[in-house]
């Protein structure tokens, strides 16, 4: 998995989530990331999407703000990777009414048949990457691993109520 290939990106401008470790099967955490429609009952970040699973869909979200508490934003970014139970990854390309091109990648590990492993990256590209690192890298990592970690506990919770059944 590469990044957007002809981009401008300096390494110090991704945001890296932690990685966690799901005891969960990768399909469960693929079906959880695609169901886009659920963002809402689990993550604390996305806390509504919008999209098709194809490449060149739109993914309408609502952000929580992780700079004004209770304040909520609209992204719109475009999805430009699928590898099924491996990675989905979407961007936000390069605008002339808005320079700061960005592409956030979502990677599932396989660790076997009932455990996975998970993090996301975003890359900030071009000129501008050092400035949007600068105003939003920090609270992008925190929003990234709350993610990461209410992730790993829904695919946790499926995974057992699907045992269990």
């Amino acid at each position: 998995m590469a990044l957007t290939d002809g981009m401008d990106l300096d390494p110090a401008n991704v945001v890296r989530s932690e990685r966690v470790e799901i005891d969960a099967p990768a399909a469960i955490v693929w079906e959880i990331l695609t169901d886009f429609a659920s963002y809402k009952a689990w993550n604390p970040f996305c806390i509504d999407c919008d999209s098709r699973l194809e490449i060149g869909a739109a993914v309408n979200m609502k952000l929580a703000s992780y700079t004004v508490p209770g304040q909520v934003v609209d992204n719109v970014e475009y999805i430009c990777a699928i590898e099924p139970e491996r990675l989905i990854s979407w961007e936000l390309p390069f605008m002339e009414i808005w320079p700061y091109p960005a592409r956030r990648d979502q990677i599932i590990e396989p660790l076997g048949p009932d455990r996975c492993a998970y993090n996301s990256t975003d890359a900030f590209f071009g000129d501008n990457g050092i400035h949007v690192m600068r105003f939003c890298g920090d609270w992008v990592k925190r929003a990234f691993d709350d993610t990461a970690r209410a992730l790993k506990a829904r695919a946790e919770a499926i995974h057992s109520e699907r045992k269990a059944a």
